[in-house]
């Protein structure tokens, strides 16, 4: 069988008439071209090339092959070139695993970038997995993950998108909002918690007050950021979120809280499989794009 090697050689040697120009011109030594049209000669059963007082004369076989060799080696040549994208004429689906945090804070202004730079581009949300993760990363089943370096698998690609801080926030009118929040009111008030999981009345605000020997009252538990908006809204609880959750929030009033929070860091993940395609490439780009715009936007 010959290889992409050989073909390239037999061009050259076409080209050039002269075994030690077609080497030079292939970065090979002359005895490395003389055994490749060896080999040449073997394949076709033909002696392809003869001597003459100025080189080398192609035989008629070896004229016959010189203008399907040339569109043979031009295919190729294109098929190995990295295929360029066209964002506003791609027709593919992107399919991301997102928490409930990345979803608001996001999935939903890069969506809408998306939508302006490729319509073509069908966007399918998941939820994060974590047990499944790089299985579906590995089989197709997701293509980008919006998760954190600790929940990140080692031998997936990530970059860093944003650093995250948490905020105190409660409904605009709230008897607490008109004044400052100190640590004392803080801990009187009744909180309103988000467990992904369900079912928790403690978190990462808990463990804080803790470190200072003070505790909160959780009266509220739920599992989506999504809907704790309209639970401020209309009661008297306050809770402590991300803060790009709530910088464009109606009706709510924002605070720092009175106490040091840690914060978190928001990573996107994807697989090998994706790595090096144009359009992938171009998708991850974008997103990049979007965050970067939106830690501009972020509050404080």
């Amino acid at each position: 069988m010959l290889d992409l090697n050989l073909l390239r050689a037999l061009d050259a040697l076409l080209d050039e008439r002269n075994v030690t120009r077609a080497a030079q011109r292939l970065s090979l030594t002359q005895p490395a071209v003389s055994a490749m049209l060896t080999r040449l000669r073997e394949s076709f059963g033909d002696p392809l090339f003869v001597r003459s007082q100025r080189g080398i004369v192609p035989t008629e076989r070896a004229l016959q092959l010189a203008a399907p060799l040339k569109q043979v080696l031009s295919e190729i040549e294109q098929m190995l070139q990295p295929q360029a994208f066209a964002p506003d004429e791609a027709e593919m689906t992107l399919t991301l695993a997102s928490t409930d945090y990345a979803l608001r804070a996001v999935v939903v202004p890069y969506l809408a970038r998306l939508r302006e730079t490729a319509p073509g581009v069908r966007a399918v949300i998941v939820p994060v997995q974590h047990e499944r993760l790089q299985a579906q990363l590995e089989s197709g089943d997701v293509d980008l993950a919006l998760i954190t370096p600790e929940t990140t698998p080692a031998d997936l690609h990530a970059r860093r998108l944003f650093d995250e801080r948490y905020v105190c926030v409660m409904r605009a009118d709230h008897p607490a909002a008109a004044r400052p929040l100190t640590l004392e009111r803080f801990c009187a008030l009744d909180h309103a918690l988000v467990s992904y999981a369900g079912g928790s009345l403690s978190g990462v605000t808990d463990e804080a007050l803790a470190r200072v020997g003070r505790a909160r009252r959780v009266t509220v538990s739920v599992n989506s950021f999504l809907v704790l908006p309209d639970i401020l809204l209309t009661s008297d609880l306050i809770a402590v979120v991300p803060s790009r959750l709530v910088k464009d929030a109606q009706g709510l009033a924002v605070v720092e809280p009175p106490l040091a929070i840690p914060g978190f860091t928001k990573t996107l993940a994807w697989h090998e499989r994706t790595h090096r395609s144009p359009g992938h490439q171009w998708a991850r780009a974008l997103l990049f794009e979007t965050c970067e715009g939106l830690a501009g936007e972020a509050p404080g």
